[in-house]
């Protein structure tokens, strides 16, 4: 996993179209970033690797209660020490209680402290980002959805072989079916990262992020924007 120097959490918003300084359509993905909160500082000596844990999405406190574990709630420092926990964990900023927490390496931790927010201006107009989402889950699909094979003839007798995926054995070598063979099977619900997005919008007023191009995921459905790891 490579190292960045920012990165940020968010929801994706949706796609709609914006008019560059030649006037030409782009094309964007509106995301909302942010604000997020360091929890969480892990360092090369202590931890043998550098990264931010950041949270995101910020619960009113009676669902905090619902919704995050007492473990959660101790982690964010949002327990107070008493007689029998005296260890309890305080930040030295107080954070809310968030949702979602995400690890980002970083190459330089001591940029960060805990409690630190976070906002969509650590970005700028032409950066190139990495957007990280989950696809949306397409269930169990057949060969022909999922990797794109024609279908079988209509003629010569078939009955039921139409969208069959047809022979996958291998005749006497190697005697097996090999590995990775493109089968039925779950299709989507998988981590995938759209790389060198350029940029297009920031408006820190709404924590809005827009991005040229398409980004893994369905509608409000949960990204990491990070700093691009190949610029160019």
């Amino acid at each position: 996993m490579g190292s960045v120097t920012k990165g940020l959490l968010g929801r994706k918003v949706g796609m709609t179209q914006i008019f560059d300084e030649n006037g030409e359509v782009v094309p964007v993905t509106v995301i909302e970033a942010g604000p997020c909160w360091v929890t969480q500082v892990k360092t090369l000596e202590r931890d043998g690797y550098r990264a931010i844990q950041i949270g995101f999405e910020e619960l009113e406190p009676r669902k905090a209660r619902r919704k995050l574990t007492r473990g959660q709630l101790g982690h964010l420092g949002l327990l107070k020490p008493d007689e029998k926990h005296p260890e309890r964990k305080q930040l030295a900023e107080p954070v809310p209680p968030l949702r979602y927490l995400r690890e980002i390496r970083v190459k330089d931790e001591t940029a960060y402290h805990e409690g630190q927010k976070l906002t969509v201006e650590i970005f700028q107009v032409g950066e190139r980002v990495d957007v990280v989402g989950i696809t949306k889950g397409r269930g169990f699909a057949g060969t022909i959805k999922r990797h794109g094979f024609r279908r079988q003839p209509k003629t010569h007798g078939q009955s039921d072989r139409e969208r069959a995926p047809g022979s996958i054995g291998a005749t006497s070598t190697p005697g097996r079916v090999w590995k990775g063979k493109r089968m039925a099977g779950r299709m989507g619900n998988a981590r995938v990262t759209a790389q060198n997005l350029l940029v297009a919008l920031v408006d820190p007023e709404h924590n809005l992020l827009a991005v040229r191009g398409s980004v893994p995921g369905p509608r409000g459905g949960l990204v990491i924007i990070k700093e691009a790891r190949k610029q160019g």
